[in-house]
């Protein structure tokens, strides 16, 4: 039998359960649907995907990779300053799973909702960053980018002095998806829409706003602000 401490430990690591239900945040109810394919919109993005092919470097091209295999909030660092180091932030490390686990629920929920083909099931020449490729019915919207632009928003609200910063973060990371040729430019840009209305939402919950105050302490503490 493990040990209580070992045992709490482990609970910590443990998933949380997504902290939205469909009837607080409905994927269907406040994003458009993506445009129709061959409809005038579909083509230019499918254009504006191979132009992007055309232009990116090989060092965009990795460092938009790198973004795609980074889905937690690690990615805000750059933005916040080296002291943001989540291993010595356990507060705000648990925030940030909470808002994970809930912006990736949603994200999953319109994906099932809007059942979008990715960009590379409908052209087969797209070289995407990587070899794996994920259902091809699950474009709409943008998980990568709900993640981001959720978790963004509400560092944003702890840390107001950086929040230029980490939003324009949250936007480079859903550009990557672009640049990897795994989204589309409306797949990102409901994501980013997504993605705010789940901080929005999370804000209201109490279990959330205790999460949140216990974060901004521990922020404060380690003098980021």
């Amino acid at each position: 039998m493990l040990p209580l401490l070992a045992l709490l430990l482990a609970a910590g690591e443990a998933k949380p359960a997504p902290l939205l239900t469909q009837a607080d945040l409905d994927p269907a109810l406040v994003l458009p649907p993506p445009p129709v394919q061959g409809s005038v919109q579909a083509r230019a993005e499918m254009d504006e995907l191979h132009m992007v092919e055309r232009a990116r470097s090989a060092a965009e091209k990795a460092d938009a990779a790198l973004d795609g295999e980074t889905k937690n909030a690690t990615i805000f660092a750059v933005a916040i300053g080296p002291a943001f180091d989540l291993n010595a932030l356990p507060a705000t490390k648990r925030l940030m799973k909470l808002v994970r686990a809930s912006g990736k629920d949603a994200s999953d929920r319109g994906k099932d909702e809007f059942r979008r083909h990715r960009p590379w099931d409908i052209d087969t020449t797209l070289q995407t960053c990587t070899q794996g490729r994920s259902d091809p019915l699950s474009s709409y919207p943008s998980g990568h980018t709900t993640m981001a632009f959720s978790m963004g928003a509400v560092l944003a609200r702890l840390v107001p002095a950086k929040a230029p910063a980490i939003m324009a973060r949250a936007a480079r990371y859903g550009q990557s998806r672009v640049v990897c040729l795994q989204h589309f430019r409306s797949d990102v840009t409901a994501g980013e829409a997504l993605g705010m209305l789940v901080a929005e939402r999370l804000m209201a919950k109490p279990d959330f706003r205790a999460a949140y105050d216990a974060a901004a302490a521990e922020l404060a503490v380690a003098g980021i602000r």
